[in-house]
C-alpha cells in the first residue's frame, strides 16, 4: 500500500517526506526540485506494541509500515503535460491514499509558483488538474465502449461512467459522488485520481498566520476529508511528532487495514491485512507454508492479554480461542498459527 505526498512546488512536500520517513530527499528553493519520486517508509505508531513488550519483556518490536512516495510538484496545465505533469499524474495513479500539502505561510525566501499565498486557489489548481485527467480517462473509456458490440458490456457500466462524467464537469472530486458498490467495481480498474482518499495538510509557519485556513478547512469538510494544520518548521518537535503520528494513523485508517500481532521473547510484530481477511488468508502474510499447511489458529485478543497478563490466565478465563480457516481477524488479535510442515 502506497501513500503519495502531493501539492504545488515549494509547499513543503519533501520536508514533510524527510521527517515522516527519516529520509534525505533533496529540498531546495526552486520549482521541480523533486523530479523522480522519492520512496520511503514510515512506521505506524501503536502503543499496544510497547505495552506487550513491557508485559512479556520481548527483545524487540516490529511495527507495521506504510510506503511513502514524494511526488514532483504539480502546476496548472499538468493534465496536458505542463511542467512534470504526466509524470506527476502517473505517480499518483500508483498510490492508494494521498496526502495533499497546501502552503499557508509567507516567506520571501521561498518561491511560490503563483507569486502569492492563496491556499484555496492552490487546492483548486491541484483538484482541477486531477479532475481533468479523470475526465479524460472517463471519456476515453466511454468512447471505447461505444465502439464495441453492446452485448460485450453492461449498460450499467456506461450509465456509471456518464454519471461520473457529469459529476466531474461540475468541478467535483469523484470521492464526493454517491456511488454504489457495483458502480465502484465498474471503475476500479481505471485508477481514477479523485476517487482516492485524501488527507489535507495546511503547512503554516509557527505564528499560524491566517491565510484563509478556516475557509480551506470548510472546503475539506464538504469532502468529508481529514484536515490537519502543521508547521513544518515547528521547534517544539514533540508537538510536531504528535501531529505526524495522527496523520500516519489516519493514512492507515484510510487504507482500510487492520493489524494482528505475533508475540514471543525474540520479537513482537504487527502484521497489516485488509479488513475482510480471514485467519487462513492472514497466515500467508507470515509465510506461504503456513497457508498451505493451515490446521487452525490460536487467538487471544490484545485487550484480554493485557487484562489477564499471561496466556495461561487468559486460557483459564476462557478467552483463548481455537479457530478455523474462516475466522475473521479482529484488529488487535494475537495469533499463533498451527500448520503441517
Amino acid at each position: 500500500m502506497k501513500c503519495g505526498i502531493v501539492g504545488l512546488p515549494n509547499v513543503g512536500k519533501s520536508t514533510f517526506f524527510n521527517f515522516i520517513s527519516n529520509s534525505k530527499a533533496r529540498s531546495a528553493n526552486f520549482p521541480f526540485c523533486t523530479i523522480e519520486p522519492n520512496y520511503g517508509y514510515t512506521i505506524v505508531p501503536d502503543t499496544r506494541l510497547i505495552n506487550l513488550k513491557m508485559l512479556i519483556n520481548s527483545i524487540k518490536i516490529i511495527p507495521s509500515e506504510i510506503q511513502l512516495v514524494d511526488i514532483a510538484g504539480l502546476i496548472e496545465g499538468s493534465h496536458e503535460g505542463n511542467g512534470l505533469g504526466n509524470k506527476f499524474l502517473s505517480n499518483i495513479r500508483e498510490t492508494n491514499v494521498i496526502i495533499h500539502i497546501i502552503r499557508c505561510f509567507k516567506d520571501i525566501k521561498i518561491i511560490h509558483v503563483e507569486n502569492n499565498i492563496n491556499p484555496i486557489r492552490d487546492k483548486e489548481i491541484v483538484d482541477i488538474e486531477l479532475q481533468l485527467k479523470d475526465l479524460e480517462t472517463i471519456e476515453n473509456k466511454i468512447n471505447r465502449l461505444l465502439k464495441i458490440n453492446k452485448k460485450l458490456y453492461k449498460q450499467d457500466m456506461l450509465d456509471t461512467l456518464n454519471k461520473i462524467h457529469v459529476f466531474l464537469k461540475q468541478g467535483k472530486n469523484i470521492r464526493m459522488c454517491p456511488l454504489t458498490e457495483n458502480e465502484i467495481d465498474y471503475i476500479q480498474d481505471l485508477h481514477l485520481l479523485t476517487l482516492k482518499p485524501v488527507i489535507y495538510v495546511a503547512n503554516t509557519n509557527q505564528k499560524h498566520e491566517d491565510y484563509n485556513i478556516s475557509s480551506l478547512q470548510e472546503l475539506t469538510e464538504k469532502e468529508k476529508a481529514p484536515f490537519f494544520i502543521l508547521s513544518l518548521d515547528e521547534k517544539k518537535k514533540y508537538l510536531y511528532k504528535s501531529k505526524i503520528g495522527e496523520i500516519i494513523n489516519m493514512v492507515y485508517k484510510l487504507f482500510n487495514l487492520k493489524c494482528f500481532f505475533t508475540i514471543g521473547k525474540n520479537e513482537i510484530r504487527s502484521w497489516s491485512i485488509p479488513n475482510n481477511w480471514t485467519s487462513y488468508l492472514a497466515s500467508s502474510k507470515i509465510h506461504t507454508d503456513l497457508k498451505k499447511g493451515f490446521i487452525c489458529a490460536e487467538v487471544i485478543h490484545y485487550n484480554d492479554f493485557i487484562k489477564y497478563k499471561s496466556e495461561e490466565k487468559v486460557k483459564e478465563a476462557g478467552k483463548k480461542l481455537v479457530v478455523g480457516k474462516n475466522y475473521l481477524i479482529k484488529d488487535g488479535d494475537i495469533i499463533k498459527f498451527k500448520f503441517n510442515k
